[in-house]
């Protein structure tokens, strides 16, 4: 993804949609010996026993029925998992989800062209801005070119729901607006958000056809910015989507009945491009040391953030940028394309505007105002409050690894991700004395609409060469010897998981086909075992490769007892963000970074010195 090619004028961004195999539904007998191997790290003998009966009984008794009805839900769908998927993953959450599934980063521009310089905030802003749009232009007019693998077509999807897209809240369960088209399906809304100090202003990123240039958008942002300064701050409206869900949705409506205009002024913000956050902190940061700025993207002012937007792009006052992002319509994959292309652009030219500094007679930016009462102001004031009590248990770090990268574990035949993978096993093993179950990214876009599945890292293979790792008694050789199985295993689950024979998804189905047909809970899912390794979300490491390129990311924790861990591969260094909460007296994110960042000597040594 490193100098990828954007732009395509052969093919057409979703002209394969229609032709993408659907997505398999795996062998019951296969997935379920999967899943055998994957909790045996977990168990002792007498406990695996139990499991595997347990395993027994479902495949021969209600896992057959159940299976039966998925493959009969697999014929009328060309995605099987997708509706399952984003309610019960995304919109059925009821806790705060800006906080615990968001996520965001820092953008990577500091490494080249622009380290952070107090009073460059509009005028660095207006560049990536302008740049953002021409992304949404691309994809708007089908020319961002179709990823692929090897000659086969992925997925494209995704890149819908990058603009204009927004989640409401419901009272049981919210709802996801779209409000994207292409060229060819029609209009599309063209209008920006911008908060500053809690106030919220519109204005159109398009002017009679043509998208306003840097000095337009230079001018819209600089007027937000003066007014905003020089007059009273806003109420901070926004705090509420920061919430939990269901008093989001209630406050939601009563100012919808409080005042008809509420609602036309908060659909101007759901089906507005993006969101711009005129930020007033200014976080230090460098190359080797995000860690201010990521903890920011995460866990900044709630007044300037929608957290039910699909891109909230944010703007520090020294000229830095993060961003933050509602999960539900995509994955991250979908936003490091994006900044990557955005990097890509002000590295080529070197941070400046080089084109007409002339202003087309455009309107200004209007501050949308509700109508607010002091029960309002209350919900709004206690969610802030709820907010910062929630973050400050955040323990964040995001350090650049700088001794190698992938150029060096390429040539020594070692895949990067599963050297970055393989490391964090022992650095855990080593930090907590066990292993630790580990949730992975694997992506199926190979599959119409597809997005992820489970790939669990935490394999038999891998606890055997920790254990080796940590016993004097083993040989340099016989250690290396067990890596390399190591890593033989993962990435031949890796490979299956993306071609739709991973088994996590399709045991989510057939539980929910349980659910759907009114049957008890099979016991399957109610055993320990399924819990402990990682099971209905549970895993202790919540890990993402979040590709190849300069651009980063970074989410909390599954479980309270866990860490979040995204992490990027260049060819000269490792960034790796980790995540864990404060008030858990077990996990200590710096010191799981430290122990990682050693593994990753210990095992480049292993290979150095180990005789083959």
């Amino acid at each position: 993804m490193e100098n990828q090619v954007f732009e395509s004028s052969e093919e057409r961004t979703f002209q394969y949609q229609d032709f993408l195999p659907s997505l398999p539904v795996p062998s019951l007998d296969e997935s379920l010996k999967k899943y055998l191997d994957a909790v045996k790290p977990f168990l002792n003998e007498e406990e695996y026993q139990r499991t595997e009966n347990v395993v027994n009984k479902f495949e021969h008794g209600i896992g057959r029925e159940l299976q039966h009805a998925l493959l009969e839900r697999a014929k009328v769908k060309k995605n099987w998992l997708e509706d399952w998927w984003l309610n019960v993953t995304y919109l059925d959450a009821r806790i705060p989800t800006q906080i615990y599934y968001n996520f965001g980063g820092p953008a990577s521009h500091l490494e080249h062209y622009w380290p952070p310089k107090e009073g460059t905030q509009i005028e660095r802003g207006c560049i990536v801005v302008w740049h953002t749009l021409k992304y949404w232009e691309l994809i708007r007019t089908e020319k961002l070119a179709v990823h692929k693998h090897g000659n086969m077509p992925l997925d494209m999807n995704q890149f819908r729901l990058l603009f204009c897209s927004c989640k409401i809240p419901g009272i049981t369960r919210d709802s996801l607006g779209n409000y994207f088209k292409t060229e060819s399906e029609g209009e599309c809304p063209s209008h920006l958000i911008v908060l500053c100090r809690g106030r919220v202003f519109a204005f159109d990123a398009v002017h009679e056809g043509h998208i306003l240039s840097p000095a337009e958008i230079f001018r819209q942002l600089a007027y937000i910015q003066k007014r905003c300064h020089n007059e009273p701050d806003g109420p901070g409206l926004a705090a509420l989507t920061s919430g939990e869900r269901t008093k989001w949705a209630e406050t939601r409506e009563y100012l919808i009945n409080l005042n008809p205009k509420n609602l036309s002024l908060l659909e101007k913000i759901q089906t507005s491009l993006f969101v711009i956050s005129l930020d007033d902190s200014s976080p230090h940061a460098t190359p080797e040391d995000y860690t201010p700025i990521t903890k920011l993207a995460l866990t900044g002012d709630p007044t300037i953030r929608w957290g039910d937007k699909s891109y909230n792009c944010i703007i520090f006052s020294n000229g830095t940028f993060a961003s933050n992002c509602d999960h539900s319509p995509f994955d991250a994959m979908v936003l490091v394309v994006m900044c990557s292309y955005v990097d890509q652009n002000i590295f080529e030219s070197q941070g400046r505007w080089k084109g007409s500094d002339k202003i087309r007679d455009i309107p200004w930016p209007e501050e949308l105002v509700f109508t607010l009462n002091q029960k309002v102001l209350n919900d709004i004031g206690r969610a802030k409050e709820q907010y910062f009590q929630q973050v400050s248990d955040l323990q964040l770090v995001n350090y650049g690894f700088t001794s190698f990268g992938k150029a060096v574990t390429k040539k020594k035949g070692l895949h990067p991700d599963t050297f970055v993978q393989l490391a964090l096993q022992l650095a855990y093993y080593k930090l907590h004395g066990q292993p630790g179950s580990c949730y992975e990214t694997a992506t199926t876009r190979r599959f119409y609409h597809g997005r992820t599945e489970t790939m669990r890292p935490c394999t038999v293979e891998a606890v055997e060469w920790c254990k080796a790792m940590l016993d004097p008694s083993y040989s340099s050789h016989k250690r290396q010897q067990l890596m390399l199985k190591a890593f033989a295993k993962h990435n031949k689950m890796m490979k299956e998981c993306e071609n739709g024979k991973g088994f996590d998804r399709h045991l989510l189905g057939l539980l929910l086909t349980a659910k759907e047909k009114g049957l008890p809970v099979p016991e399957l899912f109610a055993d320990s075992a399924f819990t402990r390794s990682g099971g209905g979300g549970n895993f202790v490491l919540s890990t993402s490769l979040v590709g190849y390129t300069k651009a980063g990311g970074a989410m909390v924790p599954m479980v309270h007892n866990g860490y979040g861990f995204f992490y990027r591969i260049r060819d000269d260094r490792i960034v790796v963000s980790c995540s864990a909460w404060k008030s858990c007296p077990e996990t200590d994110a710096e010191m799981l970074c430290k122990n990682l960042f050693q593994s990753f000597q210990e095992m480049l040594q292993l290979m150095t010195t180990a005789q083959l």
